[in-house]
């Protein structure tokens, strides 16, 4: 259930609902908006909501129908938007990730970063643990491709995002990765996300392949229950009957979720389509329909790389889409950050 509180109600009136809530054995979690604090209530027993509305500063008691809770716009009517460094996902903001889809080498990712930072990227992605349908295919370089892409990005003061497998590598995850991303594999991994709901870094989480928009917004509820409010949503695709493309980007899934959900909505159009030559499109797509950031990927030399070099843009092409992407925000009022 939501607690809303009256506009004038004291930070005193506050802790006093909080204090009585938490010893009805619920946990608290606040909202506090330009014009009201909310305060969402998870767990505990039931209660007569006629109690809590009897407390100063309080408005009114509204139950929440959705699993979602924390996730949703009852809880949290306006938009979150993260700041990582100098990039900005949500609101007004959409965010640009890139870089190869993994790390290969320093003299790869020196040249990925500055080229990506000189066309006015904030966040440089890789992979340095990756989830390969083949257990014979390149898993990545481990600590040692952590430690060269936060170089490279302090460097060039850039952000850094890469995917977190397992519980074991988040203390790791936490001293090279800016922002920890959940790949489609490990949406429903429950453990994992309860134990990013522990740490005080964003997490991204990406749509499963077969994931519905509640099995989504659930995964990101147990992150945000766990206290960590620092979660965007990332669709990449989902798996259906068509085999032209790599996954069917839905991005009929933008405007339903931010209808639903406050939390930022970035799209992958690289692992959405598997081909290049659709990465373009798709990218301006999604930017058009209001998404907050885009991941794609971009190699130095596709034609080298160890993994996805199909997918990923070249530098000089991904710099023409930026140009594009920038023209397409400003109509839709966001701003490329």
């Amino acid at each position: 259930m939501l607690i809303i509180m009256q506009p004038q109600a004291s930070e005193a009136n506050i802790e006093n609902v909080v204090s009585f809530i938490e010893k009805q054995g619920f946990t608290a979690h606040i909202s506090k908006g330009e014009v009201q604090t909310v305060i969402g209530c998870v767990g505990g027993k039931t209660i007569d909501k006629r109690n809590i509305e009897l407390l100063a500063g309080v408005r009114e008691v509204v139950k929440i129908t959705s699993s979602y809770k924390l996730a949703s716009r009852t809880f949290k009517p306006d938009d979150t938007v993260l700041e990582v460094k100098d990039a900005k996902f949500g609101g007004r903001y959409a965010g640009i990730i890139a870089g190869p889809c993994t790390i290969e080498s320093e003299a790869q990712m020196e040249e990925a970063a500055e080229k990506l930072a000189a066309i006015g990227v904030k966040t440089i992605r890789g992979g340095a643990f990756k989830p390969r349908t083949s257990p014979y295919s390149f898993q990545g370089m481990g600590e040692d491709g952590l430690k060269i892409i936060k170089k490279v990005a302090d460097k060039y003061g850039l952000a850094v995002i890469s995917e977190v497998m397992e519980i074991a590598q988040i203390p790791l995850m936490e001293k090279y990765v800016d922002i920890l991303q959940v790949g489609a594999r490990n949406m429903q991994n429950f453990n994992l996300l309860k134990e990013l709901g522990q740490i005080n870094k964003p997490v991204l989480i990406k749509r499963g392949l077969s994931a519905t928009i509640e099995e989504w917004l659930m995964s990101a509820e147990y992150v945000l229950s766990g206290g960590n409010e620092q979660v965007m949503l990332c669709e990449r695709g989902i798996r259906t009957f068509e085999p032209m493309t790599r996954n069917t980007l839905d991005l009929s899934a933008i405007p339903v979720v931010k209808k639903l959900s406050h939390l930022p909505v970035i799209v992958d159009p690289s692992h959405a389509t598997g081909l290049r030559d659709k990465v373009a499109p798709m990218s301006k797509a999604a930017i058009a329909a209001g998404c907050d950031g885009l991941e794609i990927e971009v190699h130095p030399h596709p034609e080298c790389a160890i993994c996805d070099g199909a997918q990923s843009l070249t530098p000089d092409d991904f710099d023409k889409l930026y140009s594009d992407i920038n023209k397409i925000a400003e109509i839709v009022g966001k701003e490329l950050k």
